[in-house]
């Protein structure tokens, strides 16, 4: 049995070699045929030929006509004017009008009639008439009084500090604390003045002469300088 099945198969093989040929060989005529008829056709046929595209041809030429334009004029210097130029420290050389001659008493007495003097005449009889009493300045307006330090202000900061003298009398007593004064300070950053909120009565004068000697920078509210009053406290130890 396996004998004849290999024998069927080895008979079918030159079959399908040929089967092959038969269709490569078909495939190659009908490709010829086509391409052959498609050529035949091309030679054969009949029509108008395109027409070629014309060429650019420059009819007319005209000549370009460069023209000259003229700059604008320069700007006049200050130096071309013709008219000299004067300084205005320069002293005058035309009597100007409306001076009167001098009489030999001006700064001696004003006179009453005399235009731009301000004043009030003082006294009726005739010794006085001409007599005027100047009106004087109006006084410098008075100094901003301090405010108290808030927080809308710019603090003032310490920039000298100076040690109080520790009193023998105190020292003696063992006595010791903590004075709380009130300083004003100016818008220099000067001590004013000070006054004691809690006393110590040995200390007190002690503290108050080592805070007059402080010194700050400027308190600042909106930017400008402005007096404070702030509190400050002076400790006096004995351990020191």
């Amino acid at each position: 049995m396996p004998h004849e099945m290999f024998g069927d198969v080895a008979a079918r093989r030159p079959s399908r070699t040929r089967l092959r040929r038969v269709l490569t060989i078909s495939s190659i005529a009908l490709h010829a045929i086509v391409i052959s008829a498609v050529v035949v056709v091309q030679l054969f046929a009949v029509g108008p030929l395109p027409v070629p595209h014309r060429p650019l041809i420059f009819e007319e030429l005209r000549l370009v006509r460069l023209v000259d334009i003229p700059l604008p004029p320069q700007p006049r210097r200050a130096s071309d004017d013709p008219s000299p130029s004067v300084s205005p420290n320069a002293a005058p050389t035309v009597e100007p009008s409306g001076i009167t001659a001098e009489t030999g008493l001006e700064g001696t007495r004003a006179s009453a009639a005399t235009p731009g003097v301000v004043g009030v005449e003082r006294g009726s009889g005739l010794e006085s008439i001409g007599v005027v009493q100047g009106v004087t300045a109006p006084p410098p307006p008075a100094p901003a009084p301090p405010v108290r330090l808030h927080s809308g202000m710019q603090a003032p900061v310490k920039t000298v500090h100076v040690d109080p003298i520790y009193p023998a009398i105190a020292q003696t007593a063992r006595v010791q604390g903590v004075v709380i004064l009130e300083a004003i300070i100016d818008e220099r950053g000067l001590v004013k003045s000070v006054s004691v909120l809690r006393s110590i009565p040995l200390l007190d004068r002690a503290a108050e002469d080592a805070v007059r000697q402080w010194r700050f920078t400027p308190a600042r509210l909106n930017s400008e300088a402005v007096p404070v009053v702030m509190t400050v406290t002076v400790r006096f130890t004995l351990d020191r």
